[in-house]
């Protein structure tokens, strides 16, 4: 096992990912063998490689599809405190949750995290009791924030705004009844999958090799036997240990978890439906304490609303599909603080995921989200459990399970590739909330050719699909609508930008 002084984070192209690197790093690692095998490629697998790659370790990380295929792009793109565990009791998960944070914020992802507004809107439905108890909660929130070092400056504290402020901020709201709202302030992603690319790629600029459309087909101690999806061969990977990040997926390449997954469906709601809310809305769940469904605007201008919290039997499907039932369900619970109802024709597109919950015993919603290292008879390290905001800290633990005398993790204060330094004036921020430090290039490709300048849905340029398949590890048109870009959330909106995608791939593989 090498020890070696990790490099320093480096050029675009130490970073970039794309079919001919991937083809080059293929053929390395049937050749040798690697001090850590990571399969999965969410936000904890592509965490594993880069915590292991910047304490100098020889990395191979790879997925049976492509980054961030799985859960972590279907989150809340909330950055959460900690609030939801402390509520319950788990106060170690909700300090964790708040320091990680706060990581985000300061360190690893100000290009890509920043504070949210939330409002609990003080409807009829909502006693002055309840409304007592629930700032109370926001004030240990608070507190939390202030114990995980989280200045005021990057999350105001709570408070209590008038109707008329409720309605500048959310105008969809009803007005009858309404007493005013409660304010909170929690982290928000701009994109989840974003993320997941901007560590993965931080990974490949310290050296791990990234490879997506791998599949593991069996794991062992040293390595695992392994498909490449794209050509159909199959090879080993050999290495002196080996981590199982697949979530959800766990289960199946060993024996040493159980998984009792959950489902978390929200709607896609297209851009005007709402008005322009500029802030969250919790919206309490009718006789369920401190659950509320979320409705959560984007910088694109659509709004996501969720989520359910459904226990999921039999297979693990790879996509999940959102079911009438959740749907019908978060309907029903944003209307009744709407003062003109969305009807099922408003829903644009829905989407669900997975959570990878150890099995244990009651609802799904009561299980504890803390995650867990586990230790196969073989060797297999899995980690599990957990959740997107504290993906930095579950692979630490990890990679100190599999390499108990390996240098301590840098990756606390390790910016990710786009959080080096703001772009430069004359950049959109649409493009500077998305690409940070890289956004200037991005825009440069549509400056310097009026095809890549074309505008698809969203205000996306065919540059960024350019730019995702020269530098984010694109392969195909799914890679490039569904996840470096969410386009695909909405089937029209994904029929209308697919000639443009399947053109980039065409003109721009290497």
């Amino acid at each position: 096992m090498s020890h070696t002084p990790a490099p320093p984070p480096a050029e675009p192209s130490r970073s970039s990912l794309n079919a001919s690197r991937r083809a080059r790093e293929l053929a390395e690692v049937r050749e040798t063998v690697v001090d850590l095998l990571v399969v999965g490629l969410g936000a904890t697998g592509a965490g594993v490689a880069l915590d292991a790659a910047s304490r100098g370790l020889s990395v191979a990380a790879i997925d049976a599809h492509d980054l961030a295929f799985g859960t972590s792009r279907w989150s809340s793109k909330m950055i959460h405190g900690g609030l939801r565990y402390l509520a319950k009791g788990q106060v170690g998960v909700a300090r964790e949750s708040a320091v990680e944070r706060g990581v985000l914020l300061r360190h690893t992802a100000p290009h890509l995290v920043r504070a949210q507004p939330y409002l609990l809107p003080l409807t009829s439905g909502v006693s002055r009791a309840q409304a007592e108890v629930v700032m109370a909660g926001y004030r240990l929130g608070d507190l939390l924030r202030a114990s995980a070092g989280t200045p005021r400056r990057l999350l105001p504290g709570p408070s209590r705004v008038t109707v008329s402020r409720a309605r500048a901020a959310v105008p969809a709201l009803r007005t009858y009844g309404l007493r005013g709202a409660l304010v909170s302030f929690d982290g928000r992603v701009v994109d989840d999958a974003r993320l997941v690319v901007a560590i993965a790629r931080t990974a490949a600029a310290h050296g791990a090799r990234v490879l997506t459309r791998c599949r593991a087909l069996a794991l062992s101690g040293d390595g695992a036997e392994v498909r490449d999806e794209l050509g159909g061969e199959a090879f080993t990977i050999r290495a002196r240990r080996v981590i199982n990040a697949t979530g959800v997926w766990a289960g199946r390449l060993t024996d040493s978890v159980s998984m009792r997954p959950s489902r978390g469906t929200h709607l896609v709601l297209r851009p005007g439906t709402l008005g322009e809310p500029r802030a969250s809305l919790h919206v309490p769940i009718p006789g369920e304490g401190a659950r509320f469904v979320l409705v959560l605007p984007q910088p694109d201008g659509r709004v996501y609303v969720g989520l359910t919290d459904e226990p999921v039997d039999g297979p693990i499907p790879d996509v999940p599909e959102a079911p009438e039932t959740d749907i019908a369900f978060l309907l029903e619970v944003l209307n009744s603080v709407l003062e003109v109802p969305l009807a099922r024709g408003d829903v644009a597109g829905a989407y669900a995921g997975l959570r990878p919950l150890l099995t244990g015993d009651g609802r799904t919603a009561d299980l504890s989200r803390r995650h867990a290292v586990v230790r196969a008879p073989d060797g297999v390290v899995t980690i599990v459990g957990g959740k997107l905001t504290t993906y930095r800290r579950m692979a630490e633990d990890a990679v100190d399970a599999a390499f108990p005398d390996a240098p301590r993790s840098r990756t606390a204060r390790l910016p990710l590739v786009g959080a080096a330094m703001p772009s430069p004036d004359g950049v959109p921020q649409r493009l500077a909330e998305r690409y940070g430090s890289e956004a200037a290039a991005v825009h440069a490709l549509a400056e310097r050719d009026p095809e890549l300048a074309e505008t698809l849905p969203l205000g996306v340029t065919v540059a960024e699909l350019v730019w995702a398949v020269l530098h984010e590890g694109a392969l195909d048109a799914g890679d490039l609508l569904d996840r470096r870009t969410r386009i695909g959330l909405v089937p029209e909106d994904r029929a209308a930008a697919l000639p443009a995608a399947e053109r980039a791939l065409r003109d721009h593989a290497l």
